[in-house]
C-alpha cells in the first residue's frame, strides 16, 4: 500500500480503469464539498449531511457537470467520456442512467487530477462552482 497523497503519472493514470478513477473521484468530491461547508458554516452534522447528500449526489453532480464540461481540457474531456462511457457493476437507485452515467464521467476525471497530483486543477474546477 502506497503512502497517503502519492502520485502517479499520467501514464499510469490513463491505464486505470474508469471506474477505478471515478471510485477515487467520488471520494475526492465528497471530502471536497464536506471540507468546503464545514469551513463556510457552523451547521450541525445533520445538516451538513444532507447539504453534501444533495451535493454529491449524480443529479447534483449532473447539473454541475453542465457548467465544468467546457472547461475541461482534452485530456480530461477524453477521461470523462471514458468513465461516463464505461460499463458499470452496479445502477443508480435514484437518478437517471444519463445522470449516473454523466456523474461517473466526472468522478473519473477527478480521481485522474488527484491521482495526478493536479490538487491546483481539482480546486480550480470546483472551487467557484461549490
Amino acid at each position: 500500500m502506497g503512502d497517503f497523497f502519492t502520485t502517479i503519472s499520467v501514464e499510469k493514470a490513463r491505464s486505470i480503469s474508469p471506474v477505478t478513477l471515478a471510485f477515487v473521484g467520488d471520494a475526492v468530491y465528497s471530502l471536497y464539498v464536506r471540507e468546503k461547508l464545514v469551513l463556510s458554516t457552523d451547521y450541525g452534522t445533520g445538516e451538513l449531511q444532507k447539504l453534501t447528500s444533495s451535493e454529491v449526489s449524480a443529479h447534483g453532480q449532473s447539473i454541475l457537470l453542465d457548467k465544468l464540461l467546457p472547461r475541461l481540457t482534452e485530456e480530461e474531456t477524453a477521461i470523462y467520456k471514458r468513465g461516463r462511457n464505461a460499463k458499470k457493476a452496479t445502477k443508480s437507485k435514484n437518478a437517471s442512467v444519463a445522470e449516473y452515467n454523466r456523474s461517473t464521467g466526472f468522478e473519473a476525471v477527478l480521481g485522474y487530477l488527484y491521482l495526478t497530483g493536479q490538487y491546483s486543477r481539482i480546486d480550480e474546477l470546483l472551487g467557484e462552482n461549490i
